[in-house]
């Protein structure tokens, strides 16, 4: 049963037979009759069938969260007995947005002073996907905004607040001062992140409540675009102040910080809400909760 709750998950993932069953390492055919025989157990259809996937039922979407939750259950049996046999080992996966992936190491650093032998896969993406990959069991942990909008059945443990930085050039409009107001960002030809980012989000709502806009002049998903740009001397952009001291910036930019209205937003990290946590979840919110003072 739980050979074919895994299959449902991958097919959920990939959205496609081929792909679902190559991930999986079993041929398509044997991916099929496995989907059958689970439907055959539960007595309903799980999956919308033509020649190629068109979705799952309502009884499939159902089944989906009990499998999320069950093989979610079998993979921290697994884990906890092995941790038992031996010391903690294997692979955590952990999903960022771009705005924390400068601090990240504050994290893995510290937990594999103490457990050698685990692994780390970190991942970039945006805050929606966080989620999405959290609930699908495509990752262990994530790390985004925890207060700003919805976030689901997750628990959260905060690490940080996001304050915010006009990055700019010395001679560059408003480059001399020691803090610039939102009204006088708007007013700023600035490279941006793309908006369906939540930081970009954030930083439209607080030009908007001072009635100002973003008039970005280039945009991109990635923060290093971004800074090697104002790195020119000839562009500006906002980013996260933590972010602003992780660059270590250069000459050339300041890091001006932005004031009226102070905004900040709190950065955390999600993982699922399930009891027992698997044994290294735990030792990753162990480390977390001890390292967020000193991120404050």
């Amino acid at each position: 049963m739980i050979d074919k709750l895994e299959l449902l998950l991958a097919l959920a993932k990939e959205r496609h037979f081929g792909r679902a069953a190559e991930a999986c390492g079993v041929t398509q055919p044997t991916m099929s009759t496995s989907l059958k025989q689970l439907e055959e157990i539960l007595g309903v259809m799980l999956v919308q069938r033509g020649s190629r996937f068109q979705g799952f039922t309502p009884e499939g979407e159902r089944t989906l969260d009990w499998a999320r939750r069950i093989v979610g259950d079998a993979r921290a049996m697994r884990q906890e007995i092995n941790s038992l046999k031996d010391k903690l080992s294997g692979e955590i996966r952990i999903a960022a947005i771009p705005t924390v992936l400068g601090m990240v190491a504050s994290l893995t650093t510290p937990f594999r002073a103490r457990h050698p032998d685990v692994r780390f896969r970190v991942v970039s993406c945006t805050s929606a996907q966080v989620l999405g990959l959290l609930e699908n069991l495509e990752v262990d942990a994530g790390l985004t905004y925890i207060e700003n909008e919805p976030i689901g059945n997750v628990r959260t443990i905060p690490l940080f607040n996001e304050s915010y930085r006009l990055l700019t050039s010395p001679e560059g409009m408003f480059g001399d001062r020691k803090q610039v107001t939102w009204t006088e960002v708007g007013r700023v030809p600035l490279c941006l992140l793309t908006p369906d980012m939540q930081n970009r989000r954030i930083i439209d709502r607080a030009l908007k409540t001072v009635g100002a806009e973003a008039t970005p002049t280039l945009t991109s998903n990635s923060l290093l675009v971004l800074y090697t740009h104002v790195k020119t001397g000839r562009w500006a952009s906002v980013m996260p102040a933590k972010l602003a001291e992780t660059l270590g910036l250069a000459d050339k930019v300041r890091s001006i910080p932005i004031v009226d209205p102070v905004v900040d937003y709190s950065i955390g990290m999600v993982v699922p809400q399930r009891d027992p946590m698997t044994p290294l979840i735990a030792a990753l919110v162990q480390i977390a909760r001890e390292v967020a003072p000193s991120l404050q």
